[in-house]
């Protein structure tokens, strides 16, 4: 059931005219009270002809009157609007049960509190079988004005425990990160216009889409004005940038005028503050020994970025959580720089992912976004890039993408983030198609070419050795013959399969894994693609990030290895 009060207004006349009118497609059948203030007392405009709208009004504005006549600056912003909505796949409400559920709303917001005989005048309209309006005069009797600070909070619980007792579609508790849902009339606007989504809508993609080609909220709204959007920016005497707002071209008011848009009001993560925070952190300082083994490609960049993030979901550290909360946001840019840049075959699912991600990337822990510089600009560099990955290097970016989203999934879920582990679970789920449709054609070149049964039993022997708790599983996995031609091609130049497989196991648990040889497949393709990296190096490159894991790594972590190259030839094969 979802409560959606409305801003204040003026105008209670008005209000009543729509809700006993037919409404603006004639959606409107039966208009009629459920319930009121005990002393309404007076006919339902909806069932007696005798009735009137303007008494109706009368009647609520009254204590409006009084109060105006005996005070000098009069109340204007005296009507409270608050429909109420059940859930479509909810059973029928009769009359009586939408009458008590508005008494349960008007005394949680603070309108009409139970035993409370000076509150204010309020009345519940029902004209849909799904949904009432309840209409309120925000001056009590007594002429004072009722307290309403969070009563959005409050209805929400109400409405959470009338889902309960009522036997109805169970929501989420709500934790005031949400962006704004689309008011009626921006929907039916978009229809008119033929537009597939609302402004809002279609601005949040697009400031999203330019995040990761900024460096600064300066660049970022000149990325927007180059793509032909709206920008209206906010300075100070000195210049300086203090907010913005953006519109979308074409979407006027009633007299003609462009509508700009906030960016706090499109997404509460958009503001000009906390966009400032995410693109103008300062870099960690980097060991030089890390920065010349840094790999050549953004895609193997951002790969190894991924490679860093720990799989913390018990962390108790508000230092930890902090740096977990940078890292999904940073992860959402890094999946939406990899929807823009990738194969056109494979942008679907990934943009499906970037728009599901985007309610996962914020929450009420406060980022340390100074900790997520790795994976910051590994999105900025894939980003810029004008060269595509080749397809073993995009399987090994999206399955690293999939096991980083389940990664914020779980967390979010250990720190009671409902809607935010929801939306990452929705992102898996893109993730894993994309990460299936990316690995399909290095699949079939590594079948055509398995190596022979005496290869694939000696490789056998090193899943046993080096993961024998995931062995049976690996091995009766239809890829296991594929996962043993990467075995093969790895020691072939020059790594131990063994070790490989160990280090793929601690990088990404194999427990929950679907397929575990698939897993394994596109973990060691990444590892074995380069020589072994120098341990030195290495570990100044884990020192450099370490702030920027998933948690950071426990002070018993060793640095990842990589097997060195052997100078005895390779094991015989039969």
């Amino acid at each position: 059931m979802i409560a959606a009060i409305k801003p204040t207004g003026a105008n209670t006349r008005g209000l009543l005219a729509y809700l006993y009118g037919p409404g603006r497609h004639d959606e409107h059948l039966d208009p009629h009270l459920v319930t009121g203030y005990a002393m309404l007392g007076m006919p339902d405009p909806g069932r007696d002809e005798n009735a009137t709208l303007t008494q109706l009004a009368r009647n609520l504005d009254e204590p409006v009157r009084l109060r105006n006549s005996e005070f000098g600056k009069p109340v204007t912003d005296h009507v409270w609007h608050c429909p109420v909505r059940a859930a479509p796949e909810d059973r029928h409400l009769s009359d009586t049960e939408w009458g008590e559920i508005a008494q349960r709303i008007v005394h949680a917001a603070g309108i009409a509190p139970d035993g409370d005989d000076l509150s204010c005048r309020w009345i519940a309209v029902r004209h849909a079988d799904d949904h009432i309006h309840i209409l309120a005069t925000t001056v009590r009797e007594d002429g004072r004005r009722p307290k309403l600070h969070d009563s959005g909070i409050r209805v929400g619980d109400e409405c959470r425990q009338i889902e309960k007792d009522y036997g109805l579609r169970r929501l989420k508790k709500g934790d005031r990160t949400a962006g704004r849902r689309p008011a009626q009339a921006e929907i039916h606007k978009a229809e008119r216009l033929g537009w597939e989504q609302t402004s809002r809508q279609w601005l949040q993609d697009r400031i999203r889409a330019a995040i990761p080609h900024a460096t600064s909220a300066e660049e970022l709204l000149a990325y927007l004005e180059a793509d032909d959007i709206l920008v209206k920016p906010r300075r100070g005497p000195s210049g300086d940038l203090l907010g913005y707002a953006v519109g979308r071209p074409g979407d006027l008011n009633k007299d003609g005028e462009q509508i700009y848009h906030p960016g706090g009001k499109i997404a509460p993560d958009l503001t000009l503050p906390k966009l400032k925070a995410r693109l103008e952190t300062i870099a960690p300082e980097e060991h030089p020994t890390a920065r010349r083994d840094r790999p050549t490609t953004p895609w193997h960049q951002a790969t190894q970025a991924l490679d860093t993030l720990r799989p913390e979901t018990t962390t108790t550290s508000a230092d930890e959580d902090a740096r977990t909360q940078a890292n999904i946001s940073a992860l959402g840019e890094l999946i939406e720089a990899t929807a823009q840049a990738a194969p056109s075959d494979h942008r679907a699912q990934l943009r499906s992912a970037s728009a599901a991600f985007a309610r996962a990337q914020r929450s009420q822990i406060r980022a340390e976004d100074r900790a997520a510089h790795a994976l910051r600009t590994a999105a900025r560099d894939i980003a810029h890039t004008a060269t595509g990955p080749d397809g073993s290097t995009l399987a090994a970016l999206t399955a690293a993408l999939l096991w980083a989203a389940i990664l914020a999934a779980r967390w979010h879920e250990a720190k009671g983030h409902a809607h935010q582990a929801d939306a990452a679970r929705q992102a898996v789920q893109h993730l894993q198609s994309a990460a299936d449709a990316a690995l399909a054609p290095t699949l079939s070149k590594l079948e055509a070419r398995r190596p022979g049964e005496g290869t694939r039993r000696t490789l056998a022997n090193d899943v046993r050795a080096a993961v024998p708790e995931h062995a049976e599983r690996i091995l009766t996995d239809p890829g296991w013959p594929t996962l043993a031609t990467v075995l093969a091609d790895a020691e072939a130049s020059g790594h131990k399969p063994h070790q490989l497989l160990k280090e793929a196991a601690a990088q990404r648990e194999l427990t929950t894994a679907r397929q575990p040889a698939r897993v394994l497949i596109t973990r060691i393709q990444h590892t074995s693609r380069n020589p072994a990296p120098n341990r030195r190096a290495e570990a100044a490159r884990l020192r450099s990030v370490s702030a920027s894991a998933f948690g950071a790594p426990s002070p018993n972590d060793q640095p990842r290895t990589t097997a060195a190259p052997t100078s005895q030839p390779s094991r015989h094969r039969r």
